[in-house]
C-alpha cells in the first residue's frame, strides 16, 4: 500500500492494510485519479509514511518479497498468538508465503511441521527451511496420526479445497488461519470448530508499524525469501511459470538494471 485516508480507526489503530480508502502499491487509484503502477514503475513517490526502511544487512532483492511474503505470514503469527516458543505450527502450502512462514515461525522458536499435497517438497520442507516435520496431506494414515497435535496452522494454499482435514489436526482452542487468497466461497464445518472451540480466521499483509517490525525481525534473524532474479522482458515467461509452479520460490523483477527510463 502507498496511502491511506489516515483518519479511520483502523489507521488511528495503526491498520491502514484495513482502511476502507487504503490505496494498494499497484493498480489502484490515487486520491488525485493517477494509477499506481507499483514494482512495475521505474520511480515512486510516496509519503514517507508509507516508508519502510530496509537495514543494510538485507539484500534488497531478497528482501523485496518481505514486503508481501512476509508481512502477510508474520502479521497472523503475532496477531494469533502464535508465536510462543514450544507451539506447535502448522504451514500449509510452500510456496511463495509458505516458505516464509516456516523461516519466520522457526526463528520464532515454534516447532514447524509443513502439510503439503507434493511429497517432492519435503526435501526443501526439512533440509532446506529446516522445518521439523512434513506431512503429506494425500496419506490418510499420516494425516491420522498428526490429529489434534498442532497449535495453529497457517494455510497459504490459494485454493478451494476441504477445511475439515486442517481443522482436524488441531489442539483444543487451535486456528486455522486463511492467507492464500481465493474468489470462491469456502465451505465451513461448524460441528469440529464447536467440539474443540476451534477457529477458522483470515489474515491480510499488516500495518505500516507491523511491517518496519517485521522487517527488522527479519534482518536481526538472518530472513530474507527464496527468489529468481530476472529482467523485465521475462515478465510474461515467468508468469507463465508461476501458474505451472515452477518456481522456488518468488521471482523478482530486476527494475533497476533493466526497464529503460523514459526521462
Amino acid at each position: 500500500m502507498v496511502d491511506s485516508d489516515r483518519t479511520c480507526d483502523n489507521c488511528v489503530h495503526d491498520l491502514e492494510n484495513y482502511c476502507p480508502r487504503m490505496i494498494q502499491t499497484y493498480s489502484s487509484k490515487n486520491y488525485d485519479g493517477t494509477m499506481t503502477y507499483g514494482g512495475y514503475s521505474n520511480h515512486m513517490v510516496t509519503d514517507e509514511h508509507f516508508i519502510v526502511r530496509i537495514p543494510d544487512n538485507l539484500p534488497l532483492d531478497n528482501a523485496a518479497p518481505l514486503l508481501c511474503a512476509g508481512i502477510t505470514t508474520y502479521s497472523p503469527l503475532r496477531y494469533y498468538g502464535l508465536d510462543k516458543p514450544g507451539m506447535h505450527l502448522g504451514v500449509s502450502g510452500l510456496g511463495g508465503l509458505g516458505h516464509v512462514a516456516v523461516k519466520f515461525a522457526k526463528a520464532l522458536g515454534l516447532r514447524v511441521t509443513v502439510i503439503s499435497t507434493s511429497p517432492n517438497k519435503k526435501k526443501a520442507a526439512i533440509e532446506h527451511l529446516g522445518a521439523d516435520a512434513f506431512l503429506l496431506s494425500t496419506d490418510q494414515d499420516q494425516m491420522q496420526a498428526a490429529m489434534s497435535t498442532m497449535d495453529g496452522i497457517l494455510d497459504t494454499v490459494p485454493a478451494v479445497r476441504p477445511l475439515e482435514p486442517l481443522i482436524n489436526l488441531l489442539k483444543t482452542n487451535g486456528k486455522v488461519v486463511r492467507v492464500g487468497i481465493v474468489a470462491q466461497p469456502l465451505d465451513l464445518p461448524v460441528f469440529p470448530l464447536l467440539l474443540g472451540r476451534k477457529m477458522v480466521a483470515g489474515s491480510a499483509i499488516g500495518g505500516m508499524k507491523e511491517t518496519q517490525e517485521m522487517i527488522d525481525f527479519a534482518a536481526e534473524h538472518n530472513i530474507t525469501a527464496d527468489i529468481v532474479l530476472i529482467p523485465i522482458d521475462y515478465l510474461n515467461t515467468a508468469i507463465e511459470r508461476v501458474v505451472k509452479k515452477d518456481v522456488q520460490f518468488r521471482f523478482v523483477i530486476d527494475i533497476e538494471n533493466t526497464l529503460k527510463s523514459e526521462c
